[in-house]
């Protein structure tokens, strides 16, 4: 038998101290105040579309009218879940080139009073796009329906008030602007949507989807035995990129994500051939910030051409409809730095020359400086 040693070089990764129930409490606390949140908060062990979907099952009872805010495709994944509840689905949908507007939302909850649950995204990273969550939610609330917030590319790269905003159901997750990990997520649920879950006889029980389980096995109980086995390096990892977030400042790496999405769409404005796919500013997401690629070019052929001159640049096509006219730059965590900005701007440039369009490199590492300097000095 061939004898296996380890890498000296790895990171520690086994034999570690177990994570007791003291220990995972805390992490939960400690995405609590990232959250902006006094309501419970449940660490759910796997990707974020486990607590989503959670959710969705969880409040959503047949006989429910919800509406649906569609301006990317995690919004379209939610109205698929909502119907198989049982729940008749009013649908607004928005241009994936910017934002709902909440007079939009107003006018959809008074032409359908019956809506009692709104599922929105907050940031679509896929599509570059944010919502105004804290006039929505206002609407929402003098509604009277649950407002579902999926937080996840918004979380550490701009504001996310869950309380002050009447977000009943926020998930996160740790991959985006976190630069955490992606197996592990949370989900903050106020005492409404606990009532609401509870007097739901369709609301998953004994299953990895009930969020009324980890109620009653873990909150209920004063978080003092966990009910299985915890994911003990998702969970360390979320601790280390909320520790991270603290050490440098919350409103720190807000500011560093919505430098790095100004210096890139000034940037690009300067650079020619490219412009930004979310029109207005005010609506274009921190943490990733999406380009349209001019007729006669593909957003995948560019992309492998910028690549190719750096493959360290957080660049990639778009998937879905847009993918051939779309091209994505991603901002998580240390990405959102000016280096990278300038990196990625200069292997664009040459990809766009390279693939026939005239383009203004010096020009665009001009732009992009100012912005970063200005978004900077507030």
């Amino acid at each position: 038998m061939t004898a296996v040693t380890a890498n000296s070089d790895a990171p520690v990764l086994l034999d570690l101290p177990p994570l007791d129930a003291a220990h995972f409490a805390r992490i939960e606390d400690k995405v609590a105040a990232l959250m902006r949140t006094r309501c419970d908060v449940v660490a759910t062990q796997g990707e974020a579309l486990l607590p989503l979907e959670a959710c969705i099952r969880s409040a959503v009872r047949p006989g429910s009218t919800a509406l649906n805010i569609i301006t990317g495709p995690y919004g379209e994944t939610f109205g698929g879940w909502l119907r198989s509840c049982g729940a008749e689905v009013v649908t607004l949908t928005a241009p994936f080139t910017g934002a709902v507007d909440p007079q939009q939302v107003a006018d959809a909850l008074r032409e359908h009073p019956a809506i009692d649950f709104v599922s929105l995204v907050h940031a679509e990273a896929a599509t570059g796009n944010t919502n105004p969550v804290a006039e929505i939610g206002r609407v929402v609330r003098e509604h009277g329906a649950l407002l579902m917030l999926d937080a996840v590319a918004s979380v550490g790269a701009e504001p996310l008030l869950t309380d002050e905003w009447g977000v009943d159901l926020c998930v996160i997750g740790g991959q985006k602007a976190l630069a955490g990990p992606a197996g592990v997520s949370a989900v903050s649920v106020s005492a409404r949507a606990w009532e609401r879950i509870a007097a739901n006889e369709q609301a998953p029980r004994r299953s990895y989807l009930s969020l009324l389980d980890w109620k009653q096995r873990w909150i209920d109980g004063g978080r003092t035995a966990l009910p299985h086995a915890p994911a003990q390096l998702e969970m360390l990892a979320l601790e280390q990129a909320v520790d991270r977030v603290e050490a440098e400042g919350l409103d720190a790496a807000i500011t560093r994500h919505r430098a790095a999405a100004a210096a890139v769409r000034a940037g690009v404005r300067a650079l020619g051939g490219l412009t930004p796919y979310v029109i207005r500013d005010e609506d274009a997401a921190p943490a990733a910030t999406t380009l349209r690629v001019p007729a006669g070019l593909d957003a995948g052929d560019v992309v492998s051409a910028a690549l190719a001159v750096d493959g360290s640049v957080p660049l990639l096509a778009a998937a879905g409809g847009p993918a051939q006219e779309m091209i994505r730059v991603n901002h998580y965590g240390r990405a959102a730095d000016r280096g990278v900005v300038l990196a990625s701007l200069a292997a664009l440039a040459q990809a766009m020359r390279a693939l026939g369009a005239e383009t203004a490199a010096d020009d665009a590492a001009d732009a992009a400086a100012v912005a970063w300097a200005e978004t900077l000095a507030g």
